[in-house]
């Protein structure tokens, strides 16, 4: 498992995104995590969009195959985005 977190170092997240950038999904990086944001529409290929941040920062919301969502850093850092 930790030769995959190595891999992905360096990559952008959603976490990193400012409000009104764009992203596209490359791959979501905690197993567990993984599997909800699947269900949720945050699958490899699909474009996100940084929709807006809480006053301190967390939560934030994204938009995603046209519809909002809201997260906490902690699964946003959790999407990688292609670079």
């Amino acid at each position: 498992m930790q030769h995959k977190v190595e891999e992905h170092k360096g990559r952008k997240s959603v976490r990193d995104l400012k409000i009104g950038e764009h992203g596209v999904i490359c791959c979501l990086q905690d197993p567990e995590m993984g599997l909800k944001l699947l269900e949720m529409g945050c699958i490899p290929g699909t474009s996100v969009k940084m929709n807006s941040r809480a006053p301190f920062g967390d939560p934030i919301t994204i938009i995603v195959n046209n519809y909002t969502l809201s997260l906490r850093l902690d699964e946003a850092e959790t999407i990688l985005l292609k670079q």
